[in-house]
């Protein structure tokens, strides 16, 4: 918007000068012309008494003579012939032609096709003074007038347009101040934008943003207050009913009550693992992630590596690799990056192939990389990943929750999450890579 008014308000600035230009111009060459007329016609009405006293002075000739013969010539703006009423030049002046000029004997004002040409009568219409002034001399001084108008046009139009450009970009500063504080708002920061500073302009659509957010931020709360609060009040009695289920089973003998048993014991984890990824993902959203204070997080990608290994089930397929000097000082906070690392290798683990180790890589520039085997995912899958109960083409279990969450609590910490797959240490597989 900015350039677009510039360039409109410049545009319009210079067609309105040279228009003006153009019409001053105009002006200029009628005043002009009254000019020379009026230093033409005086020229010859005070000129006239003076050749006709020297016409009668001389003795009579058939040839027409010049004034000042005898003295120095020099170039003339204007030139005159004194002619009779049989149109024969009897005086003309030194730099004009002794031909009689194309211009009828009568009072008044005459023009050719190369002068403006007066004529005046003397002797009761017997003697015709002639003065002619050159249309290129009238040309010369308009044509440079019309330069003294034109010509510091031309440096004014960058000034003018530099002059614009700062007035355009000071009156809407207040836009893009208003623009940055509504794109800073999202599911983590819903303050009031307020109206401080802003042009009254502004206030009411400041005001009105302000309403919406107020709206959204009630909403949201109470939609994570009951995701919270229903997946913390759901762990007690999906415990108690796991822990029943589970005695039944070691209570029952083996055949199809003992299977349904386990069928249900699977579906109790199923949903505890549910609840405590929804306990998770309303923690994401109420906006932890970066901190007061930098923290090492080398220490915390060791620690929840070695508590993984520790499982049974993970025995020997988790292996860390921390570069040689490698230091990840960052303000974050620490429980948001636990726990999207924890989502990262515990992805890997679940949906990777069991005959090739998971990768847990800290490298200097500052990245943790989180690789496993497995089919490659298509381009257009890997884009979705992050999106919540989005899952890929997989038989493994699993709520379609844990890449949302990641991505969430990295972008609140002010990193990227990047998809990869294959990985670039693999021809096949997947790699999630946090980059601050």
């Amino acid at each position: 918007m900015t350039r677009r008014l510039m360039l409109w308000l410049t545009g319009a600035t210079i067609l309105f000068w040279f228009a003006a230009a153009g019409f001053g111009a105009l002006v200029m060459r009628e005043e002009f012309d009254e000019v020379f007329d009026s230093a033409l016609q005086e020229t010859a009405q005070r000129l006239l008494p003076l050749v006709v006293n020297d016409v009668f002075q001389r003795e009579q000739s058939t040839d027409p003579f010049r004034m000042n013969d005898s003295g120095t010539e020099h170039a003339e703006y204007l030139t005159y012939q004194l002619r009779d009423k049989d149109g024969r030049v009897l005086l003309h002046s030194h730099d004009a032609l002794p031909e009689p000029l194309a211009a009828p004997l009568k009072r008044g004002f005459y023009d050719t096709p190369t002068h403006r040409i007066y004529t005046e009568v003397a002797v009761s219409g017997t003697l015709f003074l002639q003065v002619a002034d050159p249309l290129a001399q009238r040309r010369e001084a308009m044509l440079e007038g019309a330069l003294t108008l034109f010509l510091p046009l031309l440096a004014l139009v960058p000034l003018s347009m530099a002059a614009v450009w700062l007035v355009v970009r000071r009156s809407l500063a207040p836009i893009r101040t208003l623009r940055d504080e509504i794109g800073a708002r999202d599911g983590g920061n819903l303050s009031p934008v307020g109206t401080v500073g802003l042009p009254a302009e502004l206030n009411t659509i400041a005001t009105s943003v302000d309403r919406l957010l107020e709206r959204l931020r009630t909403s949201l709360d109470a939609e994570r207050e009951f995701a919270a609060n229903s997946a913390h009040e759901l762990r007690t009695p999906i415990a108690g009913a796991l822990a029943q289920t589970q005695r039944l089973i070691a209570e029952l003998p083996e055949g199809a009550a003992r299977k349904r048993a386990r069928n249900i014991e699977k579906a109790l984890e199923s949903l505890a693992h549910l609840a405590e990824k929804l306990l998770q993902l309303s923690r994401a959203e109420s906006g932890i992630g970066v901190s007061d204070r930098s923290v090492d997080l080398v220490p915390v990608v060791r620690l929840l590596t070695e508590e993984f290994e520790r499982k049974p089930d993970n025995a020997g397929r988790l292996t860390l690799d921390v570069e040689t000097g490698t230091s990840l000082t960052r303000k974050v906070d620490i429980d948001a990056f636990a726990i999207a690392l924890r989502n990262l290798i515990e992805n890997a683990l679940v949906h990777g192939s069991t005959d090739s180790p998971v990768k847990v890589v800290a490298g200097k520039n500052g990245s943790i990389t989180v690789s496993n085997g497995g089919a490659v995912i298509p381009p257009s899958e890997l884009a979705q990943l992050s999106t919540r109960f989005k899952r890929g083409k997989t038989e493994a279990e699993g709520s379609g929750l844990g890449l949302a969450i990641a991505a969430t609590l990295v972008r609140r910490m002010g990193g990227t999450l990047e998809f990869r797959s294959p990985a670039s240490d693999r021809e096949d597989g997947f790699e999630a890579a946090i980059r601050f």
